[in-house]
């Protein structure tokens, strides 16, 4: 279906962001998987090809412009070569509204530069072993000791925890009232106490570095604070429904993905003398699928296009992540069942999807949460 959201400017930039992806991406990725990283000169490359932080200002190397489409049309790239573990979107998306709108000056000079040119990459450290989508479970503290925080506590699931070098953390800070609050303070890569764990033996994903990160009495400057202390719980509610909007551009781009690999397959395989294609139930299962896959598409635009106007409601957000996940879900689902047997043979596309896709449900908060969220804006009671 022709779509409206994306200008003839944004068409350009995704020609660059295919260009990339096929010279600096998928001739490595392979080798990604099986070691479990990506490598930082892709990160480099990506930033002196201007895939990194284009909203950031040009004087600190951007591009200046901030519109959430380009960060749409790099997710849609790597989402279509099938490039599940570098996490540019992460970077992009997640971490750069809180590097924009929480800075200082003085921050900005020090970081938005290498974060550019992708010589800073980073990671968010929200989850906790026991506190994952209950943020206010979260029990990581950082204590005020005169010019620095002194942090203690634990993150699991940190996606880029090996790779990162600007580390997004959120903490329990102690407000004047005596109460506790959540504050957002950046930990660099040398910060002494800092040390990270093990990189996480994931089912998919798997070039995706996932890390257990650690702080013991890590001492990070006053300095590095984001916006105001005891405020970060609110910075964060305020960026998540970037996050997840994020997610439903990649899953439903999956979808697409998913149709494509699957109805080549069926066109080519037989059975019983001619294609599975010509089958009542292929052809039943994979139009379902196609008229939905127009539907989510739909709704996902007319959802970035509302960020671009400012007016993305949380809600709206999370009806997209919810949609358009659970139905990447069922088409790589259909996809491997009408692969058959070599739907479960890593040498084809389909099989990698299936590992990859299944945590798109709980990414940026699980699908469960996201029908709370829904449930109670409808105020049934």
């Amino acid at each position: 279906m022709q779509r409206s959201v994306f200008t003839p400017d944004h068409e350009e930039y995704r020609r660059l962001a295919r260009t990339f992806v096929e010279k600096e991406c998928l001739p490595h990725n392979e080798r990604w998987e099986a070691e479990g990283i990506v490598d930082r000169a892709a990160w480099l490359r990506a930033g002196e090809v201007g895939l990194l932080g284009p909203a950031v200002p040009e004087q600190y190397g951007g591009a200046g412009i901030d519109d959430p489409r380009y960060g749409a049309v790099v997710a849609e790239e790597f989402a279509t070569a099938g490039i599940g573990g570098f996490a540019i979107q992460l970077h992009n998306d997640l971490i750069g509204p809180y590097l924009l709108e929480l800075t200082t000056d003085e921050q900005k000079a020090r970081w938005l530069p290498g974060y550019v040119r992708g010589e800073l990459i980073t990671a968010i450290a929200m989850t906790e072993p026991v506190a994952g989508s209950d943020l206010r479970g979260m029990r990581t503290t950082a204590v005020r000791d005169g010019d620095h925080y002194v942090v203690n506590g634990s993150k699991t699931f940190i996606s880029n925890g090996i790779l990162a070098d600007l580390v997004v953390l959120c903490a329990k800070t102690t407000r004047a009232d005596g109460e506790q609050g959540i504050s957002l303070i950046v930990v660099e890569r040398d910060t002494p106490g800092f040390e990270r764990g093990r990189r996480l033996d994931k089912v998919g994903a798997r070039s995706q570095d996932t890390a257990e990160l650690f702080f013991t009495d890590a001492r990070v400057p006053v300095a590095n604070l984001l916006g105001e202390e005891n405020e970060g719980l609110h910075y964060l509610m305020r960026n998540l429904a970037t996050e997840r909007l994020s997610i439903a551009v990649s899953s439903v781009q999956n979808v697409f993905r998913a149709l494509e690999l699957t109805t080549a397959y069926v066109r080519e395989r037989k059975a019983f003398g001619k294609p599975i294609g010509s089958f009542q139930n292929t052809r039943f299962v994979l139009a379902d699928l196609q008229a939905r896959a127009w539907m989510a598409r739909s709704f996902v635009d007319a959802c970035l296009a509302a960020l671009v106007a400012g007016e993305l409601t949380g809600v709206e957000a999370a009806a997209a992540k919810l949609c358009a996940t659970e139905l990447e879900d069922a088409a790589v689902d259909a996809g491997v069942q009408l692969h058959g047997g070599y739907g479960w043979m890593n040498e084809y596309p389909i099989a990698r999807m299936y590992r990859d896709s299944r945590i798109s449900r709980i990414l940026g908060g699980s699908n469960e949460i996201m029908k709370e969220i829904i449930g109670r804006s409808m105020q049934l009671g």
